[in-house]
């Protein structure tokens, strides 16, 4: 897939720095923030959140609640507020629901539409409306919704919720916590028990956050997997929900200060929930300098500070079990192989052909054109760490972890890095430069030199 290389395009350069300081804030968690307007929309009162993420995708879905008749707006002190509506509360939007770049968002909301007599017409930008949506859709028919969606089964999308749903038993074909969640968001408006069975695990924002607005869900571990149970057409309560740090966001100034010489950053407020911290299990076993400090609980969550300092790292093998808890950090987990002594080797990374872009070949790409030698299959990737040459063009494919990942590249590499397009960024970490120039890095436009 190439990206076109419009006059809109936005690149930027990553020049060698050192010595990176500072303690930082990184936005609120993605998922939280997802899930927090979705089930404020659908729960009885006014939600409110603090520390939401205000990034492209997470104002998507606020918008499309607020069209299905659920308003979520933002105050001036900064807290948003959702006017829940009911379980069976939705409504059909007057126009079609646009959710941008979101995958999570999309897939979430037809979940939560699916099983409420509505029709709603769901479309995206150009790199989602070539994601696949069967994944979703085909359990979601189970429960009796039907969908006219574009050709391989994509966006644009027409959605007609079910009059009279049934509950469903569903088994994950792959691990995917945004499967799972819209699975179970069906289920709340069936009468009856919806199962999901989960063989291998993935977040479960899904599950703590439902528990915590009231629905009567129980997870039970089981020989073949974890059995999720939620019965249906109980009412949920609104809440006061706090999103802690996204641990996908804090990975790039992580990784940054990893590689970057001299460099000792606090970075406050992560969510440490076991199932999101695959990549600062990884990095502590290369040998990254990260300490977990002030653990606490915030909203159900374990959150904490990450003290990290620059560190010589070695390269391991990353086993296919650990890939669910990290899905999101590959791209900018390879970078720091490229830092790394040795070959790093990452395996069950099949979900990376599916993202905003093949996001395990625009990954490779990006290392070859840094001069950073690979080997990979259909789902794995070895890179030969040593340190990355740079002086490469990266691609990004409309992808935002793509364009951070080599842009905290280029701050350890030898000669600058520069990315094709940087305005994706904004979709998760719309501070993103600002943040890592504010603690020492070297990121500009390519004028700006």
């Amino acid at each position: 897939m190439t990206q076109s290389h419009s006059a809109a395009q936005t690149p930027l350069v990553s020049r060698k720095a050192s010595g990176l300081r500072g303690r930082i804030r990184v936005p609120g968690d993605k998922s939280m923030s997802h899930r927090a307007l979705m089930f404020g929309a659908i729960a009885i009162g006014e939600t409110t959140i603090t520390g939401l993420l205000e990034a492209e995708d997470v104002i998507n879905t606020a918008k499309a609640m607020t069209a299905l008749g659920a308003p979520a707006y933002r105050d001036d002190q900064g807290t948003w507020h959702v006017q829940g509506v009911g379980v069976a509360g939705l409504r059909s939007p007057a126009e079609p629901l646009d959710f941008g770049n979101s995958g999570t968002g999309v897939r979430l909301a037809m979940g939560l539409m699916a099983t409420t007599p509505l029709t709603a017409r769901c479309i995206g930008d150009a790199s989602l409306s070539k994601r696949p949506m069967g994944r979703v859709t085909v359990p979601l028919a189970q429960f009796g919704t039907t969908f006219e969606a574009s050709e391989g089964n994509r966006l644009p999308l027409t959605l007609h919720g079910a009059k009279n749903p049934v509950p469903v038993t569903y088994t994950l074909p792959v691990a995917s916590a945004q499967v799972k969640s819209a699975v179970l968001l069906a289920g709340l408006n069936t009468p009856g028990i919806t199962t999901v069975i989960e063989p291998t695990p993935t977040r479960d924002h899904t599950e703590r956050m439902l528990k915590g607005f009231g629905a009567r869900i129980t997870v039970e571990q089981k020989a073949d997997g974890r059995h999720i149970r939620l019965e249906g057409q109980h009412e949920l309560t609104a809440q006061a929900i706090d999103v802690p740090g996204d641990p996908s966001s804090a990975a790039f100034p992580m990784v940054a200060a990893l590689i970057t010489p001299d460099s000792d950053i606090v970075i406050e407020n992560i969510m440490l929930n076991p199932t999101r911290t695959g990549l600062i299990d990884t990095l502590i076993e290369m040998g990254g300098d990260i300490a977990i400090e002030n653990r606490r609980l915030a909203g159900g969550e374990e959150v904490g500070d990450l003290h990290v300092k620059s560190s010589r790292l070695h390269g391991i093998r990353v086993p296919a079990e650990r890939a669910p808890s990290m899905i999101d950090e590959y791209p900018v987990l390879s970078v720091a192989a490229s830092f790394a002594d040795g070959t790093t080797r990452m395996e069950g990374l099949e979900e990376l052909r599916v993202k905003e872009s093949d996001r395990l070949a625009a990954v490779e790409a990006g290392l070859q054109a840094n001069g950073v030698p690979t080997q990979s299959g259909r789902d794995w990737l070895e890179v030969q760490g040593g340190g990355a040459p740079g002086g490469g063009r990266v691609v990004t494919h409309m992808d935002h972890r793509i364009a951070m990942s080599f842009l905290v590249m280029g701050l350890a590499s030898r000669i600058y890095t520069t990315v094709d397009d940087s305005r994706f960024i904004a979709t998760s970490f719309p501070d993103f430069t600002g943040l890592l120039n504010g603690m020492g890095a070297r990121i500009a436009a390519p004028e700006a030199r």
